[in-house]
């Protein structure tokens, strides 16, 4: 089954053919980083605009380079949500109008079980069940999972997501937009025992995240000891600065991860998103991993961002289980996504 995924859902305009939900043909992404770097982050007016112009081009060059025409594609998957309203429309409303004029079967797409869906790009088999951590500019969120297509929400961060967290730090710092490459770059070169930043892991029992308070950490840190950003000396180098909140991060991240791994008896790990590409938080993961006998499964690098590949191949499995849309030319767009968090788990039990 050949699958077109169309995903607009922030700041990048993609379009993508799959086949059978693993074997991508084509993946064409056109990003806007150049445009709301001025800002610091991304203007939801301006992305929407600029999704406008890119859309259809996209989504002709991913059919180009799968070598296949419109009429050869069984299936339609488009991010329906969570993401920016204006932004989804754009996608939402291609993919409805590639529906109407060809009936190609349609299905909305959650964003988060798209990146899920990344992790099976990888070219070693991943077995079930697994815990699978979503980690992104948007998004951080913890999922138990039994089988492809089917997962449980465990956890949600209750404030920023880390990537957020990555790009607002940067933003204080005057490094630039998107943070997070920024930041990972330069703690290669920085001591991440140099300083002590909050952890927030929010009890015992909790799955959630929470990286608004290391934020502020950062913010009072610079204004005890100065910002480069304003300052032309401070008294620290800002390897190290950036390499300790990065580590507190991971932290945060690696704990969450590794309970959920733990309480549910799964030997299997995956890690997907945006921040899934920073190298300190793989190579933690893997060595964290290895000593505790679970097996780590990273989303490869350049799927790991927003992308249509996956939109795409989680478009598929959903197909498979649940069919098309039931009104394809009306489900909407939603912002935020619908599931709440488990309250409660029966750690004695996998159900």
């Amino acid at each position: 089954m050949l699958v077109l995924g169309i995903e607009s859902s922030c700041d990048e305009t993609a379009a993508s053919v799959v086949e059978d939900g693993k074997r991508v043909l084509s993946n064409v992404i056109s990003s806007q980083i150049s445009i709301h770097s001025p800002f610091g982050g991304v203007v939801p007016e301006l992305a929407a605009r600029h999704h406008l112009e890119a859309i259809i081009p996209v989504m002709e060059k991913a059919l180009h380079e799968a070598s296949v025409e419109l009429n050869d594609i069984n299936l339609l998957a488009v991010t329906q949500g969570p993401g920016l309203i204006g932004a989804l429309l754009v996608g939402i409303s291609a993919a409805k109008a590639l529906h109407y004029v060809s009936n190609i079967p349609l299905v909305g797409v959650d964003h988060l079980h798209g990146h899920i869906q990344s992790a099976f790009f990888s070219d070693e088999p991943i077995e079930f069940p697994l815990v699978l951590l979503v980690v992104s500019g948007g998004h951080t969120s913890l999922f138990y999972s039994e089988n492809v297509g089917s997962y449980r929400l465990l956890g949600n961060t209750r404030d920023d997501a880390a990537g957020e967290a990555f790009d607002k730090v940067a933003k204080m710092l005057g490094l630039g937009y998107p943070g997070g490459g920024i930041i990972d770059r330069l703690a290669r070169d920085g001591n991440p025992a140099a300083f002590r930043f909050p952890r927030a892991f929010l009890g015992k029992e909790s799955y959630d995240f929470s990286f608004s308070g290391i934020k502020t950490a950062v913010a009072n840190f610079l204004r005890d000891y100065g910002n480069p950003a304003s300052e032309n000396k401070t008294s620290y180098r800002i390897e190290d600065l950036v390499a300790s909140f990065q580590e507190a991060v991971v932290d945060m991240l690696l704990e969450k991860a590794f309970k959920a791994a733990e309480n549910f008896k799964v030997r299997h790990l995956a890690i997907v998103g945006g921040v899934a590409a920073n190298s300190r938080l793989r190579k933690r993961f893997m060595e964290e991993g290895e000593f505790r006998g679970i097996k780590i499964h990273l989303a490869p690098l350049e799927y790991c961002t927003d992308n249509a590949a996956m939109i795409a191949a989680a478009g598929y499995y959903k197909y498979l289980n649940e069919g098309e849309e039931k009104n394809p030319l009306e489900f909407e767009p939603y912002s935020r996504r619908k599931e709440v968090p488990l309250k409660q788990v029966n750690f004695s039990s996998k159900t």
